[in-house]
């Protein structure tokens, strides 16, 4: 095995660095703290009941042990590539694997974007009477995927200071929602696990797999890699941070959520959940706590990953794999990845069936996640990563995607059909690049 040179540390402590921890840990949020805790929750509940908050705890283990290859992998190869480039560079000799792994990442980001957008748009226009209009939600949601593309393609700085604000001013209204939520107890834990009916420990993992795009969003400090000091201290510290504020997040909510809101009310309004509970218990102004919250949460989301995503495509246009001018950079940023993303996720929108592209960014996100727990196992000498972790995250990860394939078949078949027709399409396209790569070359 031919591994590439390693880069040294001085080139990633030159001039102009912009992106500190707080930053870094806003960009990992702004991620992960998306659209995910109000589409997850009524899933959760009408499949698990009271054990929704347990099912977070077992999704932030899955997303920890995902994270282990990933910091390990970005302090040692300090690519903002990051997962393509972690793969291409641990296997060289593979070029289509390397372009096929790049296109599926990237249009899992451009899905998660679509969702988030889609997300904003529902609750923003909740309040009106148009509310039910499908066609003003979609623009309103394009609309906010192009104040964020304009706000990326402005300024770096700009960026990580109103990423900021917005991540850390949804965490304080979102403790405000959990505090309330649980302060308004409709009833308490042992009633309802008396009431509950039985649960298998197959369905607890198979709903965590299922919701793990919630936590999809931590990678995304890798892709400011040249934004940011001292990689191998900020990286894991960033990270980590991230990963373990998301899940507290995620289970003080859901923990409020079942206390405080009938169950039946949350299945029935599964992505309206929390915002129909705080409405019964606290009237109006809960509802508008929670509208804001959300509408906070998803334009972090949206910010966030029109950062990452957009300089990891840039990368993989620069080796050939997509559109050239798509690696084009004015004051390092890349303006038509960024352009690029926003558009596809809104054709993504206009096209509908977000609840699939939604299952296919949880299936995109397990894959790619195992083939990075792989790839860090296979040079886990030089990124002094330790076997026994490796190989649990592995096997955790490996697990986690039989299981939402399994239940994909079983329950519903059309979306898998949907799943697997556009990893066709996109492999067709990533061989085509890399061919055309490869012809380049030997010419």
């Amino acid at each position: 095995m031919i591994f590439h040179k390693r880069p040294s540390r001085s080139s990633h402590r030159s001039r102009g660095k912009t992106l500190g921890v707080p930053e870094l840990v806003a960009i990992a949020l702004g991620g992960m703290v998306g659209g995910g805790i109000f589409t997850i929750l009524g899933i959760s509940v009408a499949m698990v009941g009271v054990f929704t908050p347990v099912v977070i705890l077992v999704g932030g283990l899955i997303a920890s042990l995902a994270a282990y290859s990933y910091i390990k992998l970005g302090v040692y190869y300090k690519d903002e590539g990051a997962t393509y480039s972690f793969f291409k560079r641990t296997f060289p000799g593979s070029p289509f694997a390397a372009s096929l792994i790049g296109w599926w990442i990237i249009f899992g980001y451009i899905s998660t974007l679509a969702l988030y957008a889609y997300t904003f748009s529902s609750y923003a226009i909740s309040r009106f009477a148009f509310s039910d209009s499908e066609m003003v939600r979609k623009l309103v949601a394009g609309a906010v995927i192009a104040v964020f593309t304009l706000i990326n393609v402005w300024s770096v700085k700009g960026m990580g200071k109103i990423e900021d604000l917005m991540v850390y001013t949804k965490l304080v209204i979102l403790a405000i929602i959990s505090f309330v939520l649980i302060n308004n107890s409709q009833t308490t834990l042992s009633v309802l696990l008396e009431q509950q009916g039985e649960v298998s420990m197959i369905s607890v993992l198979i709903v965590a797999s299922l919701t793990f795009v919630a936590y999809e969003g931590f990678q995304l400090v890798i892709n400011a890699v040249n934004e940011m000091d001292e990689p191998e201290r900020n990286i894991p510290r960033a990270i980590y941070s991230a990963i373990f504020i998301a899940i507290l997040i995620y289970f003080v909510i859901s923990l409020g959520a079942i206390l405080a809101i009938p169950f039946d009310e949350i299945i029935a309004n599964e992505e309206y959940a929390l915002a129909a509970g705080t409405n019964n218990v606290l009237g109006h102004w809960g509802t508008d706590l929670v509208v804001l919250g959300a509408m906070l949460a998803t334009s972090s989301a949206i910010s966030g990953t029109v950062f990452g995503a957009s300089r990891q495509m840039a990368v993989i246009a620069a080796d050939g794999f997509f559109p050239a001018a798509l690696a084009t950079r004015k004051n390092r940023i890349p303006v038509y990845a960024i352009l690029s993303m926003a558009a596809l996720a809104f054709a993504l929108i206009l096209a509908g069936s977000l609840q699939m592209i939604l299952e296919f960014a949880s299936v995109t996100f397990l894959l790619v996640s195992l083939l990075m727990a792989y790839a860090n196992f296979r040079i886990r000498a030089q990124t002094q990563s330790s076997l026994l972790v490796t190989v649990i995250a592995f096997l955790g990860l490996l697990v986690g995607t039989v299981l939402i394939f399994s239940y994909e078949y079983r329950n519903q078949p059309e979306q898998l059909v949907f799943i697997v027709t556009l990893y066709a399409i996109l492999s067709v396209g990533s061989w085509f690049f890399s061919r055309k790569q490869h012809r380049r070359h030997s010419s």
